[in-house]
């Protein structure tokens, strides 16, 4: 028999999350069925992460939606066959009797869409979860690439095309259309397309990043309660910002809020396209924080005298034992590995002088 164990991928994870939060969403679950949840839970610690973030993902489609809940699982399904048919044939699921694994797995793909069209108003919901990517067409031309961890819901009516970005990040490539503006609203930032390609980012402290990559935009700082009820084009209490062009970033926390990039400087803000990371002297802290939003093991900085270290260099999204090799290749640094997919760096002992004979 063979000693080694074999490891379930993560994509296996989210399929499972994925059919519970399914099968959890209803007013009357079965004891066993809750019973057999909180084992499925003790099993791995990952298992509560995956859940949490498909839940996440199907709770933003229930306040989306006036849809009943039978017609959002339709929805799923018709979506997963769509999908697999443009895939081709493929091996059959183990478990593809059970119509909700249908709509789960139309889920964890991110295939995580749905949409309805009612009064001539089109609405979505995409979603990616930690390490995943995915680029998606919108009803009007225009196309969305969503980084990990990652919600965009968008609203489309006959006058406007207004997308949310609840969090996370997305690169958007903008159909023109004077006569339908595309406002895309992230927190308090209002930006509305010119025509063009932009990435918007809303980091962990709640601070929106914009990039333009082509054409023009127009920023503006909206009140909260606007953003969360109305981010439309003409909202009265937004506080214009002004123009950002090609090359040019708006980052409202940054010593210099609008601020033309370098050409390398705009590649490796966008690298994740690409799936990498680069570093240009950044400080291991927000390093740490960056390669933590692509995989489910996370860096811990346990020792405060190696948080301000410089590093530079280019790495795979997700691949955390190659960073920390590197890092601890090139600093006094040590990794101490402990449970829960958790990885403590720290301060390396200066070694012992050798004793004179």
């Amino acid at each position: 028999m063979s000693d080694v164990l074999k490891l379930r991928t993560l994509a296996e994870i989210e399929e499972e999350a994925a059919a519970w939060v399914w099968r959890l969403d209803g007013d009357a679950v079965p004891a066993a069925d809750r019973a057999g949840f909180e084992r499925w839970l003790q099993r791995d610690p990952r298992h509560r992460r995956a859940f949490e973030e498909l839940g996440g993902v199907w709770r933003s489609l229930d306040e989306l939606a006036e849809a009943k809940r039978e017609e959002k699982v339709a929805t799923f399904v018709a979506e997963e066959r769509r999908l697999s048919a443009a895939r081709g044939p493929a091996r059959p699921r183990r478990h593809a009797r059970i119509a909700g694994w249908a709509a789960a797995a139309t889920l964890v793909l991110v295939l995580g869409v749905f949409s309805w069209s009612r009064q001539g108003t089109e609405a979505q919901t995409l979603a990616t979860a930690v390490g995943q990517q995915r680029r998606a067409a919108l009803a009007d031309g225009s196309s969305v690439r969503l980084n990990t961890n990652t919600i965009v819901e968008t609203r489309f009516t006959r006058g406007e095309r207004t997308v949310r970005v609840v969090k996370g990040e997305a690169l958007f490539e903008v159909a023109r259309n004077p006569a339908r503006p595309f406002v895309v609203v992230a927190g308090d930032t209002r930006v509305r397309a010119l025509g063009t390609a932009f990435n918007v980012r809303v980091h962990e402290r709640g601070a929106v990043e914009v990039i333009v990559t082509e054409g023009r935009v127009e920023v503006a700082r909206i009140a909260a309660a606007d953003a969360e009820v109305r981010p439309q084009a003409g909202t009265d209490a937004a506080l214009a910002i002004g123009e950002l062009r090609a090359g040019q970033r708006f980052r409202p926390d940054a010593s210099s809020p609008v601020a033309t990039l370098s050409r390398a400087a705009l590649g490796n803000s966008l690298a994740w396209r690409e799936g990498a990371i680069v570093f240009d002297g950044e400080p291991l802290g927000r390093a740490i924080d960056e390669l933590n939003r692509y995989a489910d093991t996370r860096l811990v900085i346990a020792d405060e005298a190696i948080r301000d270290l410089r590093i530079g260099g280019r790495f795979r999204t997700g691949d955390v034992e190659g960073f920390v090799e590197a890092l601890t290749r090139a600093f006094p640094v040590d990794a101490r590995r402990a449970a829960d997919d958790l990885v403590y760096l720290e301060r390396r002992p200066p070694a012992s002088p050798t004793p004179v004979h």
